[in-house]
């Protein structure tokens, strides 16, 4: 009887370890974004009158920056470039015109000197007006090098240097293709406030964050700081063609481009003989639009022949549509491979429409993925009666539960000579 239970407990292991084995092979490692260049961080600190104004926790709001400064920047981490720059920090008179000037590089983006940096913040006073967009405009000059680049916008109050809307200055530094992300933290808002702040954030894909109290500062700029660091993948900035005869060829990457409402933009791409091509698009709306939108990507011969296509459609409660489509290019037998290959064109529309007043210019920001890959192999990943590769899996089962069966079976009869004998 004890024989008889080690035996089954045995075949039951062995069925155990080779299921596991076969139910979960070593995976494959994923392609990692390149490092290389410095991420680099530019702090923009509102120093306006009303930063005096005392409703973060019993004390001022300048002072509740300051505390977040020192903090931030002593948990700064070594990989990263920062810099200061303020607006409103040094103009204390009434002249509008030149209030909107006053916006100073208070510390240079680079490596960080945390005993030279906290000195300069420590002499900061609430002074002068709020030119949000002059600042940015002058911020997104302080940047050097191809590494990560983001703002940090720290402010308590809306613009006042009309016309030049800082919204639409976000959206001409987004359609620079720099790569350049604008984050913004707004202390003790007003509705008219958030919506500016969050109208500058969304232009460059950046976020925007209420702050009411120092600790929610600080925990936020660190959060911030520390998301430059992280490994990212930089879109390259390239300019679609009307037609397919004049656009640019794009290999396999991530781009970026500006597209005009209702506007075509085209791509082309090489494909080889044995390549499976997969492109994907996404259209992000930065400003109001109307309901009921879509965008279209079609890959597309020379020609004018269509292959293939990927729509998708929205209806207002989301700011960005995303499509895409893939086309495998059959192996050739042709031994000049060259003269095989095919050009794919690849076109991108949008429907997206405005009220009268909103401003179409620059275009909607556009993000193009494409990816050219070694095609499906007909020999290993062809499916087998509907499994595909888990036709592996349900063989080696279907055998390990033939050897056992014969093992159980040869165990059964054994006990039963066993019994008929005693």
């Amino acid at each position: 009887m004890i024989t008889s239970k080690r035996l089954a407990a045995g075949v039951c292991a062995l069925l155990a370890a080779l299921t596991a084995g076969i139910a979960f092979p070593v995976a494959a490692l994923a392609g990692e974004p390149t490092g290389g260049a410095t991420p680099q961080v530019d702090l923009v600190l509102d120093v306006s009158g009303s930063m005096r104004t005392r409703d973060i926790d019993g004390g001022t709001r300048m002072a509740a920056a300051k505390q977040a400064f020192n903090e931030v920047l002593d948990a700064t981490p070594e990989d990263v470039d920062l810099g200061i720059r303020t607006l409103g920090a040094n103009y204390p008179g009434d002249d509008q015109k030149t209030g909107c000037k006053d916006t100073a590089q208070l510390y240079p983006v680079g490596p960080l000197d945390r005993t030279e940096a906290k000195t300069a913040v420590a002499t900061l006073a609430p002074t002068g007006w709020t030119p949000i967009g002059p600042a940015l405009l002058k911020a997104a000059g302080d940047f050097d090098g191809d590494g990560s680049k983001r703002i940090v916008l720290i402010s308590d109050g809306e613009d006042t240097c009309a016309p030049l809307d800082p919204c639409e200055v976000a959206r001409e530094i987004a359609a620079k293709g720099i790569g350049l992300t604008i984050d913004t933290l707004g202390l003790v808002p007003n509705a008219k406030m958030r919506q500016q702040l969050s109208c500058i954030a969304e232009a460059t894909g950046g976020t925007y964050t209420s702050i009411e109290h120092t600790d929610q500062l600080t925990d936020r700029v660190n959060q911030l700081v520390d998301r430059a660091a992280d490994p990212v993948v930089t879109p390259v900035a390239v300019s679609g063609a009307a037609a397919c005869a004049q656009a640019p060829t794009v290999k396999s990457g991530l781009y970026t481009d500006r597209e005009e409402f209702g506007q075509q933009r085209w791509y082309r791409v090489d494909v080889e003989p044995g390549q499976e091509l997969r492109a994907s698009v996404s259209v992000g709306a930065d400003r109001a639009v109307n309901p009921s939108y879509g965008v279209l990507m079609r890959a597309v011969t020379v020609h004018g022949r269509e292959i293939v296509r990927g729509e998708a459609a929205g209806d207002g409660r989301t700011d960005v549509v995303s499509t895409g489509l893939r086309y495998p290019k059959a192996e050739s037998d042709d031994d000049n491979a060259a003269a095989a290959s095919q050009t794919v064109c690849l076109q991108v529309t949008n429907s997206f429409s405005v009220a009268s007043g909103v401003k179409t210019t620059p275009g909607l920001p556009l993000e193009l993925t494409v990816d050219v890959v070694d095609g499906p192999s007909p020999a290993s990943d062809v499916a087998s009666f509907g499994l595909g590769r888990g036709w592996w899996l349900l063989g080696a089962l279907v055998l390990t539960g033939f050897l056992a069966g014969l093992v159980w079976g040869w165990v059964s009869r054994w006990r039963v000579a066993v019994w008929r004998t005693n």
